[in-house]
């Protein structure tokens, strides 16, 4: 008999945890008994129990008075599908959310979901993750309950020759949420790493299944270095997080919504006007835009040159030092000394 192999990792949260989340939240200021929680939603009271410890290992401030129940001394940062949903009204993101406290990559979970028929729009978030990756097969380190690690589904009726303007509008969606959040400015390096200060913030990975005429889905991953109080050793030099600039603290769960709300916005402007005013808006917030001097690396080759542009679909022109226009399809694009 062949036993079944045991996933070295839990699943998505069960959803009556999340609406556990939500009753706490809502009622803050109150103490609500084991008994009424455990009849809201749907469990016995022992479970509230055993609930109630994974959200306080989750970072979530429960306090316990005995004989009297719950409260929540403190407006939790967790991105709760419930609490997520009701900030998304109006938009596909609102109906379908998969909530990890641990998983092993958000894209892979994303990648699963749209094989088995998940529909456009789903989200999949984690509180950390232990695989995140991100472009040329790097890995995204993923500190628990730090920084914003999503993914969402897309299912776009579109050439796939178009994918390199898909990946733009996630990084102006990212980059408009992180500007509104922090009061800063963001630049954005072709194609979609959003920069404070030089400093990479937010890196977007987009993967899709295809036919030589038509996308399957997408799923567009993206990392956001939220509330790290420092960056890894190995990333110090290149790396920054919201907190590290502004010097305060930062709600993951507003950031998130804000980003979906922007990603709906300009998806539907692609689809409905095709990719100019995207690439329009990316000139005016993207200092590599045109006219910086960059090294571009790809799998080929590495050489320097100055930016000239975007192609109609979102690949980046670079003219070489000896005259040479370059058309980039993909490589890593770093600022040239």
């Amino acid at each position: 008999m062949v036993r079944k192999r045991k996933s070295p990792l839990p699943g998505p949260t069960d959803r009556r945890i999340d609406a556990l989340l939500a009753l706490l939240t809502e009622n803050g200021t109150i103490v609500i008994s084991g008994a009424k929680i455990a009849k809201e939603i749907g469990v016995k009271r022992q479970t509230v129990w055993q609930w109630i410890q994974t959200l306080r290992a989750a970072g979530v401030q429960v306090k316990g008075h005995p004989r009297t129940g719950y409260h929540i001394e403190q407006t939790p940062d967790v991105l709760a599908p419930q609490l997520l949903s009701r900030r998304l009204h109006g938009t596909p993101f609102a109906k379908r959310i998969f909530h990890f406290f641990k998983t092993d990559s958000t894209n892979s979970v994303a990648i699963r979901l749209s094989e088995a028929g998940e529909a456009h729009g789903t989200v999949v978030v984690a509180e950390q993750q232990t695989a995140g990756r991100g472009r040329s097969g790097r890995s995204w380190i993923s500190e628990k309950s730090s920084g914003i690690y999503a993914t969402i589904l897309l299912r776009p009726s579109i050439s796939p020759m178009l994918a390199p303007a898909l990946t733009i509008v996630a990084g102006l969606a990212a980059r408009d949420a992180i500007a509104e959040e922090s009061g800063l400015q963001p630049d954005i390096r072709w194609p979609n790493d959003i920069l404070l200060n030089g400093k990479k913030v937010c890196g977007i990975l987009t993967e899709m299944q295809a036919e030589p005429d038509r996308m399957h889905f997408a799923v567009v991953g993206i990392g956001i270095n939220v509330n790290q109080a420092k960056m890894h050793a190995e990333l110090a030099a290149i790396g920054t997080s919201l907190r590290i600039e502004t010097g305060r603290f930062h709600s993951r769960l507003e950031l998130l919504a804000r980003l979906l709300r922007h990603l709906d916005r300009y998806y539907n402007q692609f689809i409905a006007e095709g990719a100019a005013p995207i690439l329009r808006r990316f000139a005016e917030v993207s200092s590599y835009f045109e006219g910086k001097r960059v090294r571009i690396t790809t799998a080929a080759e590495t050489f320097e040159g100055t930016t000239a542009g975007l192609e109609s679909m979102g690949i980046l022109r670079v003219i070489r030092d000896d005259g040479k226009t370059e058309a980039i399809l993909s490589g890593t694009v770093a600022e040239a000394e």
